[in-house]
Formats: C-alpha cells, structure tokens, sequence
C-alpha cells in the first residue's frame, strides 16, 4: 500500500534544491515570497545559484550530498525542487533512503524529476507530487500554483478539463503514476521502472521531435506499460519538433493510433505539461477518471 507523507501546515519548512540543471537564485525569489506568505519557512540549499559554469547547479556530489541532507533533515517537512532539465539520473543511484522511508516528505517536482517520482513509486511505494517547481511562480498565483498548495495541505483534488476530439469515453478508478515521457521511456530496465498495470498513467513531454514521441511511445508499449492501463491522461506536448520530411502526424494523432487497440478511457490535452498550465498530480495516489462526452473529470481520492 502506498504511504503518503504528512501535509503540510503553517510554520512547517519546505527546502529549495536543485539536483539537476543550473538555477540562478533570483529565478527563485517570487517562489520563496510566495511560500513565505502561505506560511512556511523556507530553507535555501547551495545548489541554488550555484557558482557551477556548467549545465549542472554542481557535480554530482554536491548535488547529491545537498539531496540527500534534506532528504534526512527532520526540520524539513517538504522539498520544492528549483527545476528540472537533467541530471536526477546521475544521482539516483546514490541517495540512501532509509531515513526518509521512516519519515516520509512530499517530493514536489516534474520534468526530470520523474526519475525521482518513480523511483520513489516503484521501490518505496510512497507518494510524490508531480507539481510546479520554483520558475513557475514568476507566472504569478495563478490556479495551477494554488493546486500545488491545496496539495501540500492537504485538500483533496477535483479538475475539471474540456473536450478533445481524440478522446475515447469511458472511466477508470487507480493508482496515479507518471510524468515526463522522456524520463518514463528512459526509465525502462533500470530499479525505477514504473509498474503501470491497472494505473492510471500520465504523460507529457517538451520540446521532442514527434518521430522520437513515436519511438518512446512504441518502447512504452513493447514493453508492456500501455497494454493493461487503466486509463490513460494526455497532457501538454508543447514545443514539438518535425522533421524536414514531416512525419505526417501530429503527436495526438501518434497516441491515438498507438493506443487504439486498447479499451481503456483516454483524455487529450490535459493541463500537466512544461507550460503554465501544470495542475499539482499526486504520484501513487488512487483518482478516478471520467472522459465523458461533455467533459473530463479528475478526482483525487
């Protein structure tokens, strides 16, 4: 059974890390004002601003030691990573995480950070918040910043999505599991590889050519991750790629013909992507899907 970790309230501590692309701090400052006015300290790492003139917010050990430190440190209630990019699959390996198994904190990230999401999900069967990160905040508080405080706090999630054309009626009750398809298709053969049979799953992906959204949705399905699905979200694929020969498809069009064997319900378009439109998704927690013929429901719980 899945283990979701305490939630957060006034005074509670969220850290800032980044354990994988660089950051420079003041992307960072609307992100700290905003946690500060809901009411949590916030507790810096070094890795923020870091003085690394590589793609990297610093070496592997550094980001890893910093991880790790909040991972362990009672006086963090949750961690918000600054941003993702790569570099989670460099470190995973290495993190200890007998302490936070025994007290357990929300994880709050995407993209890269999938890495860390699943591998939470498949070998520690806790939950993780696939959210906003830091740079996210400069949109101001919009609704998708406020899921990720209903989240962390602990209200249950209800959202409410419009039509798509593609979309195949239908309703699904499951274990959340998900993120970057990137990081899902990298994922395959290695100790954090999702487990999706029976899951709802959710993708979504940025700046991808859609011939290579073609071949990782084919390694997702070769390897038997789409096959017994109990429902599957389509969120943002935002800026796409072609070929200069087009690949003749557009990415939805690639899903739906991959997926068209299938009987479970699926919904397009979904607001969890790269872009603004990020609703907070509770990582192995249980939802229920409805993709009716008015409108898409997703509800926590």
């Amino acid at each position: 059974m899945i283990k979701i970790p305490p939630y957060l309230k006034k005074g509670d501590t969220i850290g800032i890390t980044c354990p994988a692309g660089y950051m420079a701090r003041e992307k960072a400052q609307t992100c700290i004002d905003t946690l500060q006015k809901w009411g949590f300290d916030v507790m810096l790492g070094k890795t923020l601003g870091s003085s690394s003139t590589n793609y990297f917010s610093g070496s592997d050990e550094e980001r890893r030691d910093e991880l790790q430190a909040m991972l362990d440190d009672e006086n963090i209630n949750a961690i918000l990573f600054g941003r993702g990019g790569y570099g989670m699959g460099r470190i995973i390996d290495q993190l200890d995480f007998k302490k936070f198994k025994k007290r357990p904190k929300w994880l709050i990230g995407f993209s890269d950070i999938t890495v860390l999401h699943c591998h939470l999900n498949r070998r520690l069967n806790i939950a993780a918040l696939h959210a906003p990160m830091a740079a996210a905040f400069n949109n101001g508080e919009n609704e998708f910043i406020r899921s990720l405080h209903n989240a962390i706090t602990g209200k249950k999630a209800k959202y409410h999505h419009s039509l798509h054309p593609l979309n195949k009626i239908g309703s699904a009750t499951g274990e959340l599991v998900g993120g970057n398809l990137s990081l899902l298709a990298h994922l395959c053969g290695t100790a954090s590889e999702l487990v999706t049979k029976h899951k709802i799953l959710f993708i979504e992906d940025t700046g991808e050519y859609i011939y290579n959204t073609d071949r990782m949705l084919y390694q997702l399905k070769r390897a038997g991750k789409l096959d017994k699905l109990a429902g599957l979200i389509v969120g943002g694929f935002t800026e796409m790629k072609d070929t200069e020969r087009p690949f003749g498809k557009t990415v939805e069009e690639v899903i739906r013909d991959i997926v068209a064997e299938y009987h479970y319900p699926v919904c397009y378009g979904f607001p969890v992507s790269h872009d603004k439109e990020n609703y907070a998704l509770k990582v192995g927690v249980h939802y229920t899907l409805k993709v009716g013929k008015k409108n898409v429901q997703l509800s926590e719980g």
